[in-house]
This record gives C-alpha cells, sequence and structure tokens, in this order.
C-alpha cells in the first residue's frame, strides 16, 4: 500500500510542474503578468499614436501635391520646402515612435522568454524525477511485484496506477517538446523584432540628414534670390537654359556611339522582370523619343524626349532595388555648380542583362562594388540635380550599352566639366514599363 501511495505521490508532482506557469512562486507570477499587461498597455498606445501620425502624412503628402501642382514661384518653392519639412519631421516622429514600439514588443518577448524557459526546467526536473522512480521500480520483475502484495486487488491497482503514470510522463513529454517548440518561436520572433529594431535606427540616421538637406535647401533658395520672385525666376531660366544644353549636348554624343542590341541578351519585352522601386506608384512621366520609342512609334509617337519614367513621390521617400544587382556607380551631378543634371544618381547592374538609374535622390545609401538584393533601400527621393518638383526617375538599359563618364569627355560647353554621368547609345535605352508589373 506504501508504495501505491509513493507513486500517487510522484503522479500529483509531476501534474503539478505541468500546470505550473514556470516561475518559483505565485508572488513571481503575479509580479511577470503585472509587467506584461503594463507592456501590452504601453504597445496600444504606442499603435494608436502611430495611427495619429500616419493620418498627419498622409495630409502633407496631400498638400504637397497641391502645391506641386501650382505654377513656379518663390513663395510656392518656400511654402513646398516648409510642407516638406514637417512632413519629414513627421516622418521622423513616427520612427521614433516606431523604435520605442519596438523596443516594448521586445521587452514583453524577452519576459515570455524567461517564462517559457522556466516551464521548461521544471517539468523537465519532474518528468527526469518520475523517470527515475519508475526506472527504480522496473529492476523488480512482475512476479516479484506480485509477491510482495497480500492481495490480487493490491497488486493490479498498483500495476494499474503504474501504467497510468507511464501515460501521464508520455503526454507531459510530448508538452516539453511543445513548450520548446514555443520557445525557438519566441526567439526567433525576438531576433526579427531586434532586426527591424536596427532598421529602424538606420531610417532615423537617414530622415534626420533628410531633414537637415531641406532646411539647407531652404537657406541657399533664400540666400541666391535675396527673397525677391525676379531672382527667383531669373534663376529658374537660367537653370532650363543650361539644362537644355547639357542634354543637347549629351544626345549628340550618345547618338554617335555604336551599340547593336541583341535581344537574346536581355529579358523579353513585357516580362515583368523588376519589382516597383517605390511603394506608392504615381507616374509622373512616362519614356519616350529616343530611338527605342521612334522604332515603335504606334505607342511613343509625339511624346516627348524623356529617356526613362518619373514616379512622383514626395521628399525622402524610400527607393527599393528592384531586382537583385550589384552597384556599378554612383554620383552627385550637383557637386560642379552649374551642372544641372541628375543631381545624385545610383547605376545598378543585374544579371538579366539590364542596368538601372536612379536619379535626383536626396541621400544615396550604396556604395560602388556594393551587392543589393530586391527590396533593398538604396536611397531615397529628392530634388537634386535639375527637377521641377521632388520625384524618382528611373531609367532602364541594355547593360553592355551604358558606360560612366565625365562630361568633360562629351563636350566642353557644359559647365559640368568633372562630374560623371551614365551614358548610352540611343539604342541601349529602353522603355521602363515594358519590364516592371502592369500598374
Amino acid at each position: 500500500m506504501r508504495r501505491i501511495l509513493i507513486l500517487i505521490s510522484i503522479f500529483l508532482l509531476c501534474a503539478t510542474a505541468v500546470v505550473s506557469s514556470g516561475f518559483s512562486t505565485p508572488l513571481r507570477v503575479n509580479a511577470q503578468q503585472t509587467e506584461v499587461d503594463r507592456l501590452k498597455t504601453e504597445i496600444g498606445a504606442r499603435n494608436d499614436r502611430l495611427s495619429e501620425i500616419e493620418k498627419e502624412i498622409a495630409q502633407y503628402q496631400t498638400d504637397l501635391k497641391k502645391v506641386g501642382a501650382q505654377k513656379k514661384t518663390l513663395q510656392g518653392a518656400i511654402d513646398q520646402l516648409e510642407l516638406e519639412r514637417k512632413k519629414i519631421s513627421a516622418d521622423l516622429a513616427y520612427t521614433e515612435n516606431k523604435i520605442g514600439f519596438t523596443d516594448l514588443e521586445i521587452s514583453k518577448i524577452n519576459i515570455e522568454i524567461d517564462g517559457t524557459t522556466n516551464d521548461i526546467n521544471k517539468n523537465q526536473r519532474a518528468i527526469d524525477e518520475v523517470i527515475a522512480r519508475i526506472g527504480s521500480n522496473d529492476k523488480e520483475s512482475l512476479l516479484e511485484t506480485f509477491l510482495r502484495h497480500n492481495t490480487l486487488s493490491e497488486f493490479w491497482g498498483d500495476v494499474t496506477t503504474l501504467d497510468s503514470l507511464r501515460g501521464t510522463l508520455g503526454d507531459e513529454v510530448k508538452k516539453q517538446a511543445s513548450l520548446k517548440a514555443l520557445l525557438e518561436s519566441k526567439r526567433n520572433e525576438q531576433q526579427d523584432k531586434r532586426s527591424r529594431l536596427l532598421d529602424l535606427k538606420n531610417d532615423y540616421s537617414d530622415q534626420k540628414q533628410i531633414l537637415e538637406n531641406n532646411k539647407n535647401e531652404k537657406s541657399r533658395l533664400l540666400s541666391d534670390t535675396k527673397n525677391k520672385e525676379a531672382n527667383y525666376q531669373a534663376i529658374l531660366a537660367a537653370k532650363k537654359k543650361a539644362r537644355e544644353t547639357i542634354v543637347k549636348e549629351l544626345r549628340t554624343f550618345e547618338s554617335q556611339l555604336k551599340f547593336i542590341l541583341d535581344p537574346d541578351s536581355i529579358p523579353k519585352p513585357g516580362t515583368a522582370v523588376f519589382a516597383w522601386p517605390v511603394t506608392n506608384v504615381i507616374i509622373t512621366q512616362l519614356f519616350g523619343g529616343t530611338e527605342f520609342a521612334k522604332s515603335h512609334s504606334s505607342v511613343y509617337a509625339g511624346r516627348a524626349y524623356h529617356p526613362g519614367v518619373d514616379f512622383g513621390v514626395p521628399r525622402g521617400t524610400k527607393i527599393y532595388a528592384p531586382l537583385a544587382g550589384t552597384v556599378r556607380a554612383t554620383g552627385n551631378t550637383d557637386a560642379v555648380p552649374g551642372c544641372y543634371s541628375w543631381g545624385k544618381w545610383t547605376l545598378i547592374d543585374h544579371q538579366n542583362g539590364l542596368a538601372t538609374l536612379y536619379a535626383h535622390q536626396d541621400k544615396i545609401n550604396v556604395s560602388p562594388g556594393e551587392r543589393v538584393e530586391q527590396g533593398t533601400v538604396i536611397g531615397y527621393s529628392g530634388n537634386t540635380g535639375y527637377s521641377t518638383g521632388p520625384h524618382l526617375h528611373f531609367t532602364v538599359y541594355a547593360k553592355a550599352g551604358v558606360t560612366v563618364r565625365k562630361f568633360s569627355e562629351i563636350k566642353t560647353a557644359t559647365n559640368c566639366g568633372a562630374a560623371s554621368t551614365p551614358v548610352a547609345a540611343t539604342t541601349a535605352y529602353l522603355d521602363p514599363m515594358l519590364y516592371l508589373p502592369k500598374p
């Protein structure tokens, strides 16, 4: 009878260990749960604030579209820069709150990991003890067990209890496996959150730089124009004239380059090999007026010269690599006064025979020779170079037909001098829309 009581005690010990929350005392259980509840409340509050900031950002984007559509005046330019400042500041506030939100989530996960770890350790100790007791009993033969009992009913009761305990032990082993799987899931979630936190901190640093660029641009504008409309209009006219000269020289130079496009060296037109380089796709100007467009007159006839596609996005919009590739070169034509061209640009080579250009960036996030994957943030849209408003210019080339040259190699009449730019034979320019998903 004494042996049966021992086995029942072991059974109760195992069951108690399983239902335990994993903490050593009820007091600790309550403390941990209170902290989790507090974190959940803070996470909810952060989430509400994020929703509010998202609405603010959306309103600023709407206001920027209205200002951008107005006639180009000094006051309009100032208003746009001020709206951009507010929008970028809202972006910063959003990222800052997202960092706090993610920090809270990590703290909550850490508590859950500790709790699950304690559950596993305590359950394992109970299982080990039960296994040891059962193992000790199994050294005795069934005949010896029978002979030790006074009655047959006592013997069968002992055997039944032992079998039940073995079954319970099997269930608890399965539960232990589930706990370990839960722990692994929590650790993976923790790692994902930490990685996301690092990305957010990088975003915050980038956005601070973009805000500083905005402030510097406004300061330069007021300094160059002396806050007079006539001066602003004169500057616009001079920029436009210089830009036309640069484009004319570049087109003349490129028309003289020899390149025969092998159709088999690039993807078949109409194949969506690229993802969109921005998340909010608003196309403000399509491809046209190039050699490629001339050979497809039924589609491009009469369209103004434009060797790419423009996406109308606010300053500071993330630019994503639409396909894996290697950064061939980056540049900044604004580094040379009077060089009204691409501004900050990036050229990426892809393994499918194509190359892509991203121009008028506010900030470049990659370096020549760097490998990028699809979805990598390669930069942020801006208003650098000759641009009538913040946007992303996206060009697709046949990779074999594009090189990077100094403007001084093209023609000395421009003021660009030592600034560099992608240069391609006119037959190497391709319509990006032929390789992007359908809008």
